[in-house]
C-alpha cells in the first residue's frame, strides 16, 4: 500500500471554523479516496510524540499547543503517488504562497494556520497513518 496512501490531519483551525465538510469535498473531487477517517483531540504527549521529528527545533512547543489546541480530523487518503499528488493538491505550507483552488489557499490562514497536514513521505505516510489508526481502521 506504501506509495498509494498519505495521512493528513485537518487542523484545529479547521475544525473550529466549520470546515471539516469542504476540505473532504476537495479531496473527493480531487481524486483522493478516504480510507479511514477519524476526529481526535491529540494530548501533549501525544502531539509531541507525532512531531518529535522536530524537538530540536524553535518552533516546536509552539506547534504542540497549537495542535492541542482543538480537535482535529485524522484521515488515510488512497490514490496513485499519493504523498506528492496530495502535497500539491494542498498547495504551499504558507497559503499566501499557495496555488489558487488549493486546500490551503482556500482554507488556510497563515503558516501555522494552514488548514491540514500532508505526509512528506511515503516511509513518513505509513508511520503517521499507524500512528493514527490500527489496521482494522484502514479499509
Amino acid at each position: 500500500m506504501a506509495g498509494n496512501i498519505t495521512l493528513t490531519m485537518i487542523k484545529p483551525e479547521a475544525v473550529a471554523e466549520g470546515n471539516i465538510g469542504g476540505i473532504l469535498e476537495m479531496m473527493n473531487k480531487g481524486g483522493f479516496k478516504i480510507k479511514a477517517l477519524k476526529l481526535l483531540q491529540l494530548s501533549e504527549e501525544r502531539a509531541k510524540a507525532f512531531y518529535e521529528v522536530h524537538a530540536e527545533r524553535p518552533f516546536y512547543q509552539d506547534l504542540v499547543n497549537y495542535m492541542t489546541s482543538g480537535p482535529i480530523v485524522a484521515a488515510v487518503l488512497e490514490k496513485e503517488n499519493a504523498v506528492q499528488a496530495f502535497r500539491d493538491f494542498i498547495g504551499a505550507t504558507n497559503p499566501t504562497e499557495a496555488a489558487e483552488g488549493t486546500i490551503r489557499a482556500v482554507y488556510g490562514r497563515s503558516l501555522e494556520s494552514n488548514a491540514v497536514h500532508g505526509s512528506d513521505s511515503d516511509e513518513n505516510a505509513v508511520i503517521e497513518s499507524a500512528f493514527h489508526f490500527s489496521a482494522e481502521e484502514i479499509l
